[in-house]
């Protein structure tokens, strides 16, 4: 499942543009959302790309880190 119909401008390299997408689709598969509406796509799409303007560019942290984000907000 690729992230970049997500992206909405964002620019990236080749390498990061493919990391960002094993991340998007580990965390795709975690949550279960691979059948889920583009909203709840997009919102996994928007924290890693956040993340990646950030600096990180590990696709195993940047899922973990959106898994513990939206973990967080369903307390």
């Amino acid at each position: 499942m690729p992230i970049t119909p997500f992206l909405n401008g964002a620019r990236f390299d080749p390498e990061t543009k493919r990391v960002l997408g094993v991340a998007f689709e580990m965390t795709c598969i975690a949550l279960r959302a691979e059948g889920s509406d583009d909203l709840v796509k997009q919102a996994i799409a928007t924290k890693i790309i956040d993340l990646a303007r950030a600096g990180e560019r590990n696709p195993d942290l940047l899922c973990e880190q959106v898994l513990k984000d939206i973990r967080g907000q369903e307390v």
